[in-house]
């Protein structure tokens, strides 16, 4: 399965199999099961659950373009409508201030913070004694 890139490390591989995630021909199994080519392979990543037919075995790891050869994925359309609706759905229903904020928030929240507020003299001066000159006592 990490072979095949179905999983991105033989560590996330191996746990998907001891979570009984993973089952050959509708049985769970243990991550040194060894697989022959025919064996239809069922992973189950929620919300749904992949399907793959075994075309030929490998040993190696390979790159993406050469997957078509080894594995033909089987996974029913209806699979990939409710992981479709489920991408929807997550956005729709996150509550507005619950979770990590977004970008926008992070921006707004900036500019509020950054404005530099001009505030009103709290006291008016009057300055018109500066200009008047000063009154000089006689002796």
């Amino acid at each position: 399965m990490w072979a095949t890139r179905i999983f991105k490390t033989r560590t996330i591989a191996s746990d998907a199999c001891k979570k009984n995630r993973v089952s050959v021909g509708g049985v769970t199994v243990k991550p040194s099961r060894m697989i022959k080519a025919g064996d239809i392979i069922s992973v189950r990543k929620p919300p749904i659950t992949f399907s793959f037919r075994v075309l030929d075995i490998t040993e190696k790891r390979m790159g993406a373009k050469l997957v078509p050869q080894y594995l033909e994925n089987i996974t029913s359309p209806e699979q990939y409508e409710i992981l479709e609706m489920n991408k929807i759905s997550g956005f729709v229903n996150r509550a507005k201030g619950l979770g990590r904020p977004t970008k926008k928030d992070r921006r707004e929240l900036e500019q509020f913070t950054d404005v530099e507020q001009e505030t009103p003299d709290v006291f008016d001066w009057d300055e018109s004694w500066l200009d008047e000159p000063e009154e000089q006592e006689d002796e």
